[in-house]
């Protein structure tokens, strides 16, 4: 089986805000790298800047057991986010990075969106003139327009797969990061497929849904208003309840491996391929250590059978 990695985000930015803490988060960091996780997963964005910040302080002393990744391209504003994908602005970002995370190489280094003013190849020109430097060892690239597809018909990351193939002809992707979970498979569909063609590994954002396949949510129980969740189409209270038979299902499978429905959740996503790495978030130790498990957890044929089985997950678009 693969690994889990572990995507800081939620330690400081966007989830849950007022439940954040920085001690909190040091000590998540390490037991998540005590039960084996080796990859984590940040931005510039986060905070913004105080998610690096946060796992430089995390890995003094520990630089070592990790595989570092991070993102830039993003200027987060009061109400708005830009893309910047100039190449003066990404040697800029790269280097304050560096600065934050307390270390002289980042392992990955993703561009978080592409700038709509700046082509793509020249933002990946400057990427690739870091790897050159020795300040980054390898570029990846994030998922654009998840849900845009569904309302042009068009499939899910077309215009991922199109990006990619620009950039590719610059300077080897390394990793593409995308959602990918049971309740949104759509990255099977074309992006893996690529990925594995080509031997690009594929970092699997929210393989936790959002926090809705844990099974700890419940439907109408809020969330706070600077919550991304608070606006997703499904998490309103109708769309959660509705999607209580995915849950439910996740719940028999765990029962009868003796494991969590978040482990089984992420079990399935490690099925997908050897170049698939999970990358849940996580606040709290428990829950880092109790993800990482999930490596040790082996689904079989008809374990997978029966999740393929599951109704299709539900939103307020349908």
């Amino acid at each position: 089986m693969g690994a889990v990695g572990l995507g800081c985000m939620p330690m400081s930015w966007a989830y849950n805000t007022s439940q954040q803490r920085g001690d909190r988060s040091v000590r998540t960091v390490h037991a998540a790298l005590d039960a084996g996780v080796q990859l984590l997963d940040t931005a510039d964005m986060y905070g913004p800047f105080t998610n690096e910040l946060l796992v430089g302080r995390a890995l003094k002393g520990r630089r070592s057991e990790v595989f570092l990744s991070t993102k830039g391209g993003l200027l987060v504003g009061d109400q708005h986010i830009v893309a910047n994908g100039r190449p003066g602005y990404v040697r800029r970002a790269c280097d304050a990075s560096l600065r934050r995370l307390q270390t002289d190489v980042i392992d990955l280094y993703q561009l978080h969106r592409a700038d709509p003013e700046v082509p793509v190849e020249e933002t990946w020109g400057a990427m690739a003139d870091l790897v050159a430097a020795g300040k980054v060892r390898s570029l990846g690239l994030c998922a654009v327009g998840a849900r845009a597809s569904r309302r042009t018909g068009s499939r899910l990351h077309d215009g991922t797969i199109r990006q990619l193939e620009r950039v590719q002809q610059v300077f080897p992707v390394s990793a593409v990061e995308a959602e990918l979970s049971v309740w949104s498979p759509e990255a099977l569909e074309s992006l893996l497929p690529w990925c594995t063609a080509r031997g690009v590994g594929l970092l699997a954002a929210m393989p936790l849904g959002n926090g809705y396949l844990t099974g700890t949510l419940t439907p109408g129980q809020g969330f706070e208003p600077d919550d991304p969740r608070a606006r997703h189409p499904r998490f309103t209270a109708e769309m959660m309840a509705a999607n209580q038979p995915v849950v439910s299902g996740l719940r028999r499978i765990a029962e009868r491996h003796g494991a969590t429905p978040a482990q089984v959740a992420l079990a399935w996503v490690l099925r997908q391929g050897p170049h698939v790495v999970p990358v849940p978030g996580a606040k709290r130790e428990e829950w880092a250590v109790e993800n990482a498990g999930a490596a040790r957890l082996e689904l079989d044929d008809a374990d997978l059978a029966e999740i393929a089985g599951l109704p299709r997950a539900r939103g307020s678009w349908d």
